[in-house]
C-alpha cells in the first residue's frame, strides 16, 4: 500500500493542504495529515479547523514514500521552526523520497538545507528567503528537480497535487482522478461571466 504524508502546523494554508489529500486518496493513495503540534486538531490561516490523523511524535516514518508541505502563514514559518520537520525533511531526502512543498512552504525546504542544488519555485514574496538553493524558476507553477517538487501558490495546489498523483500512481491514474473531478484546462474558462 502506498502511504504519504501532509504535515500540518498550525496557520497552514488550507487550500494547499487539503486539496492534495483529497486528490491523492482519490487516485487510491493511504494519505495522513500529520499535526506537528502535538494536538491532533489544527487550525488553518483561515480558521478552519482540521483534525489531523496523527501528531508527528506517532508517525512511523519508514511507511511512507513521500511528503508534502503546505503553505500559509504562520503554518510554514512553525514547520521551518521545528527541528523535528526539519531533520524528516532531511531523512526523506537522503533516502530519495518525494519531498513537495507549495507557496511559503519551500523555506522549509531551505531551511533544511536540501535544495543547495535544485531548481526550486515558491510563492513570489518568498522568494528573497530562498538563500540556499540551486536557482529559482519564477516562469512555471510547479518545479520538479530530482525528489523535490515545489509549486506557487494556493491556486496552484490542484496542480501540484496532479504533478504528485503522475509521479507517484502515472498518468492513467492521473486521467482517472481528473475525470472524477471534472477538470477542465485553463483555457475552456476565459470567456467565463459570473
Amino acid at each position: 500500500m502506498k502511504k504519504f504524508l501532509v504535515l500540518l502546523a498550525e496557520g497552514f494554508e488550507e487550500v494547499e493542504a487539503l486539496t492534495p489529500v483529497d486528490y491523492l486518496r482519490r487516485a487510491g493513495l493511504t494519505v495522513d495529515t500529520v499535526s506537528i503540534s502535538g494536538e491532533r486538531l489544527v487550525t488553518g490561516s483561515h480558521g478552519v479547523p482540521v483534525m489531523a490523523d496523527l501528531c508527528l511524535d506517532a508517525l512511523k516514518e519508514e511507511e511512507y514514500l513521500g511528503l508534502y508541505l503546505p503553505g500559509g502563514m504562520p503554518g510554514s514559518v512553525h514547520l521551518r521552526d521545528d527541528e523535528r520537520v526539519l531533520n524528516l525533511v532531511r531523512r526523506f531526502t537522503k533516502q530519495n523520497k518525494i519531498v513537495s512543498a507549495i507557496c511559503a512552504a519551500p523555506i522549509v525546504l531551505n531551511a533544511a538545507g536540501v535544495v543547495s542544488d535544485k531548481k526550486v519555485t515558491s510563492f513570489p514574496s518568498t522568494a528573497p528567503q530562498l538563500t540556499d538553493i540551486g536557482s529559482y524558476v519564477d516562469d512555471a507553477l510547479v518545479v520538479q528537480d530530482g525528489n523535490i517538487i515545489t509549486g506557487r501558490g494556493a491556486a496552484i495546489a490542484a496542480y501540484e497535487a496532479f504533478h504528485l498523483i503522475r509521479e507517484i500512481c502515472g498518468p492513467d491514474v492521473l486521467e482517472k482522478v481528473k475525470e472524477g473531478i471534472q477538470q477542465h484546462k485553463v483555457e475552456d474558462y476565459y470567456g467565463f461571466e459570473s
